[in-house]
């Protein structure tokens, strides 16, 4: 097939990422993953609990760090706007392959899944509620005025963009609210939710399921970044599971979360805004709002990235090989033909939930399908799925992920710019936002999940 698959945000002017380019990108991700795996896991004390370091957010900050030091680095090692783009273009294919890992482990563990009652199905309302009762009264207290349904109405991510952007205009103070949790989100939201699950984890409160559920917030970076936090501090067994319930909330949330924020979320936030504003936000200074500026001058520059069939089947044997190397260096499993096998199992997945999703138009989202497809390959009854199960056992989730935080923290020094023109009160207020989901949807899981599940 010649379309073209994978493309950002256009800029007409901009020259396009040769092949050369995109060969550096990958090695420069190659070493990245290498670095990150080889650090390992950190432990911090903090009080009663700890904070724990994974390789995912060592990629994630050597990533970062890499594209803010850009300019001042040798031409070999320097990544530029362009380079940037293109990571950001390749995290959909890095994402698609964690999605097939988790949705081959989801498959097996249906039954215990569907055990959990109405947890799951109620825990959505935690994360789609959450964002406002935790953001909103805080944003208020600022002085943030209409900014603030913006920015705690959701967790700010593409679909987020699109319905204030329809109501009210990207101009409006609506918009430059859920543009500063977008951005927000983009920069610190993966290392910030994982340290906050990584912490809570640690104290022992919550039933470990109840927090995988709340990690499973709608977006893939963010999801595998606070699952693997709260994985890591878990038995191996347990922390299947952890992992097999983060997929499933996400997906939930992936698959029903447009409409859910459109028509609940989003006038709930209205109303509450109107009842509250008067309350928390009265006498507060005009001056405290955060200053208007220009949307389009806001926005981050994006160059046009293209990838056709083949550089994105390459993508994903790529990433998928990262993953391998991960696997080796953290978890001890030698890549021997079984485990090679088992990755070829997950890239198949990919590449036939890919197939559907062509073929019937993209009109629901790749990851569903891919999910799809790697939970019926895993479930119970299916043929040989105990065989696939045990050789796509061998791969930790935790090892793909550390390639996806690679690539979107490559990504992230282009959105810095913009980031640093919104001020500091509607940051807090993202964060705030984003606690909020976790949280929210964690304590709602942990209300239903009685008697506990083991």
């Amino acid at each position: 097939m010649a379309g073209e698959l994978f493309a950002t945000n256009t800029r007409p002017d901009a020259p396009p990422v040769s092949g050369g380019g995109k060969l550096t990108l990958f090695l420069l991700a190659l070493v990245i993953v290498i670095i990150a795996e080889a650090i390992g896991n950190v432990s911090i004390p903090v009080g009663a609990g700890k904070i724990v370091l994974l390789p995912l957010l060592w990629a994630l900050l050597l990533g970062g760090a890499l594209g803010l030091m850009s300019p001042r680095l040798p031409a070999p090692l320097r990544l530029t706007g362009a380079l940037q783009n293109a990571a950001g273009a390749y995290l959909q294919p890095a994402l698609l392959i964690f999605i097939a890992k988790l949705g081959l482990l989801v498959g097996g563990s249906l039954p215990k899944i569907l055990a959990s009652g109405w947890a799951l199905a109620f825990q959505e309302f935690g994360h789609f509620f959450g964002t406002m009762v935790f953001g909103l009264p805080v944003a208020l207290l600022l002085g943030i005025k209409r900014e603030a349904i913006g920015a705690t109405f959701s967790v700010g991510r593409e679909p987020s963009l699109a319905i204030i952007g329809e109501r009210y205009g990207m101009d409006s103070p609506e918009g430059r609210g859920v543009l500063a949790e977008y951005l927000t989100g983009t920069v610190f939201g993966a290392v910030f939710i994982a340290l906050l699950a990584g912490l809570i984890a640690s104290l022992g409160v919550f039933n470990p399921l109840a927090l995988a559920m709340g990690a499973g917030v709608g977006s893939g970076s963010m999801m595998a970044a606070a699952s693997g936090a709260i994985a890591a501090q878990q038995t191996p067994e347990v922390a299947k599971d952890v992992a097999t319930f983060a997929a499933a909330s996400n997906l939930v949330t992936t698959t029903i979360g447009t409409y859910f924020t459109l028509f609940l979320s989003l006038p709930f936030t209205i109303r509450a805004y109107g009842k509250l504003e008067p309350i928390l936000g009265r006498n507060r200074p005009d001056a405290a709002r955060p200053a208007a500026v220009d949307p389009q001058a806001e926005a981050p520059v994006h160059q046009e990235v293209r990838i056709g069939l083949a550089e994105t089947v390459l993508a994903w044997i790529l990433i998928g090989a990262y993953g391998l190397i991960g696997n080796w260096l953290t978890y001890g499993v030698v890549p021997d033909a079984k485990v090679v096998g088992g990755m070829a199992i997950i890239i198949g997945t990919v590449l036939a939930g890919w197939i559907v999703y062509l073929l019937l138009g993209r009109r629901l989202p790749a990851v569903l399908w891919v999910s799809i497809i790697g939970m019926a390959l895993t479930y119970p009854g299916t043929p040989y799925a105990a065989e696939i199960a045990a050789l796509t056992g061998k791969i930790n989730f935790l090892a793909l992920a550390t390639p996806i935080l690679t690539f979107a923290g490559l990504s992230v020094a282009k959105d810095v710019p913009a980031f640093r023109r919104l001020g500091w009160r509607i940051v807090v207020v993202s964060f705030m936002a984003n606690a909020g989901t976790f949280l929210g949807a964690a304590l709602i899981a942990q209300f239903f999940m009685h008697p506990p599940l083991g």
